[in-house]
């Protein structure tokens, strides 16, 4: 199953780096000119000044011309997953600062490997398309739909809520990041938590999406353990690492 996920996954990439699957698969660095590939992840308005990413083997740059001379001689007779750590960060940050950007924080990304099976342990309500909206701007899921409010380029398709009687133990939802890839997040409220209720929404709506034929995948900030926790208790795997740059706010 990761393989067939992983596949897609290398071919999503290639759209977004503006490379080739097997450049994702190489173990040579490269950098590219970044380009507004159709059906790539869209979380800027802008062309993207810098994005990296790896797979665990090489890392593939896509950036504006202005950064390749740089970039090209940075990752020459260095491994890959070493431009990830702080003292290569820290020189790609450097320069983006010369141009007004610097660099966002790094995630780690998962795709399923198994459709875990779930008994069932808590009241689930189900919601699609337009019955989201009432939670748009809900301060307790920041994380679980797009927040404050809807976000047109990576619209929610749906979300599964553990109920306690009329309460809300905590939510989940996917946005369509692209074409048939769907982004999972979740929230739990505090006075629900380490109760599982995590694990068992995120699995829940990763068996959905899987059943429709799409790609579940979820994000993790690098140091978030807990979510990280939820990924593989969900039948989740690691899969790539990425960043990207953002502009600095005045």
């Amino acid at each position: 199953m990761f393989k067939e996920y992983y596949e897609r996954l290398l071919a999503q990439l290639a759209l977004e780096y503006n490379c080739t699957p097997d450049d994702l698969r190489g173990g040579e660095n490269k950098v590219t000119v970044s380009a507004w590939n159709e059906g790539r992840r869209i979380y800027s308005r802008e062309k993207p000044v810098l994005d990296m990413v790896t797979t665990g083997g090489c890392t593939v740059i896509t950036a504006d011309e202005c950064l390749q001379d740089f970039l090209k001689e940075l990752v020459k007779d260095v491994r890959g997953h070493y431009l990830f750590e702080f003292g290569y960060m820290t020189k790609i940050n450097e320069e983006l600062k010369k141009y007004g950007y610097e660099l966002q924080p790094t995630h780690h990304m998962f795709l399923p490997c198994k459709k875990t099976e779930v008994e069932k342990r808590f009241e689930v309500k189900w919601l699609y398309g337009d019955e989201i909206a009432p939670f748009y701007g809900d301060k307790r899921f920041p994380n679980a739909i797009a927040y404050p409010e809807p976000c047109p380029v990576r619209p929610d398709r749906m979300v599964a809520m553990a109920m306690d009687g009329d309460k809300i133990m905590g939510m989940s939802g996917c946005s369509e990041d692209a074409p048939h890839w769907q982004q999972i997040g979740i929230d739990v409220l505090p006075e629900y938590r380490s109760m599982g209720i995590g694990a068992y929404l995120v699995t829940l709506i990763k068996n959905r999406i899987m059943e429709q034929g799409d790609v579940p995948f979820y994000g993790i900030a690098t140091a978030n353990i807990h979510s990280n926790n939820i990924a593989l208790n969900s039948g989740f795997k690691p899969a790539w690492v990425e960043t990207g740059a953002v502009r600095i706010e005045e």
